[in-house]
């Protein structure tokens, strides 16, 4: 049985930073392309980053850009999101998630090929 289980959301002002992290059991990340969500209030469900298996690919969306980081840890299966110079519109709960597929050749950066997801984290950046 899959589980991912994010954590490390919170209250932040603007301009700050926040790590969140994705702890999976049933499976290995190595082996997965595994990627970020968010959904804010009113809003639907969007991809904010993505790594592919390999370690090789990185997708990241526009809006965070430069200020977003994902990133794994082999040795404790976890898979994190550094987040700086956060913003008001940054607010949403935030998910990880997998695409099931071993070894996949589908593109990371696909929202529609991820299907095994973790319960979210909440993040607020306050102005």
């Amino acid at each position: 049985q899959v589980n991912l289980e994010e954590s490390g959301g919170g209250l932040v002002q603007a301009g700050g930073s926040l790590r969140l992290s994705c702890a999976a059991s049933g499976l290995t990340f190595s082996r997965y392309n595994v990627g970020w969500f968010r959904q804010a209030p009113g809003k639907e469900r969007e991809i904010v980053t993505a790594l592919s298996w390999t370690g090789g690919g990185t997708y990241y969306a526009d809006s965070v850009k430069g200020r977003f980081t994902i990133s794994r840890d082999h040795a404790k299966n976890t898979v994190y999101l550094q987040m700086n110079s956060l913003k008001p519109e940054d607010t949403a709960v935030y998910y990880c998630a997998v695409d099931r597929t071993a070894y996949s050749g589908r593109w990371h950066g696909d929202a529609q090929n991820y299907n095994s997801w973790g319960q979210g984290t909440q993040v607020t950046v306050s102005s």
